[in-house]
């Protein structure tokens, strides 16, 4: 599937989980330094930051482990706002120099919006396709040396896991 269609569906998958959970921003995520709020502004702030300037060529800034506060009124609207910015962005990118910032950009959304999920008590479930290309992508690429302080090591889980739930453990959730 072509990197824009999947950070766009994925991005909208992850925007009903932020309005599910835009009464709740300090809700603890898995992610275990973070609530929703920093979760949120985490995905804010790496698009803002380094995802639509790396999309067109541009030296963007990696996001922070400690994501500044970028909400302010309607986390939803904001989020929503810098969605689309980064759409325009990957529309207008070339797909072959822009693929790995789209393809990670679209992981981050889809895994961070299962942390909101399970943070605030909604449905986690990614959808099937979207799980899939997004374990596609990742399922290797992570060594123990490139994790760094970003990604826990990889949980094991059964052969016979979903692919959502190899996804998570593979970015060291526990499914």
């Amino acid at each position: 599937m072509n990197p824009v269609v999947l950070f766009e569906k994925g991005s909208a998958w992850t925007k009903q989980k932020i309005e599910g959970a835009k009464d709740q921003l300090d809700a603890r995520t898995p992610c275990e330094e973070w609530d929703v709020r920093a979760v949120i502004n985490h995905l804010i702030d790496g698009q803002e930051a380094y995802f639509q300037k790396a999309a067109v060529g541009e030296k963007g800034t990696l996001p922070s482990p400690n994501p500044p506060d970028l909400l302010d009124g309607d986390p939803v609207a904001h989020y929503e706002k810098t969605r689309q910015a980064t759409l325009a962005a990957f529309r207008k990118a070339d797909p072959e120099k822009a693929m790995m910032p789209m393809g990670i950009a679209f992981v981050d959304q889809v895994v961070h919006g299962t942390d909101i999920a399970k943070a605030t008590g909604q449905d986690a479930t990614i959808p099937p396709e979207l799980a899939e290309a997004a374990f596609g992508m990742v399922h290797g690429n992570l060594t123990p040396e490139n994790r760094g302080n970003g990604f826990k090591p990889e949980i094991p889980v059964p052969d016979d896991a979903s692919t959502q739930d190899k996804l998570l453990a593979y970015m060291g959730r526990n499914p």
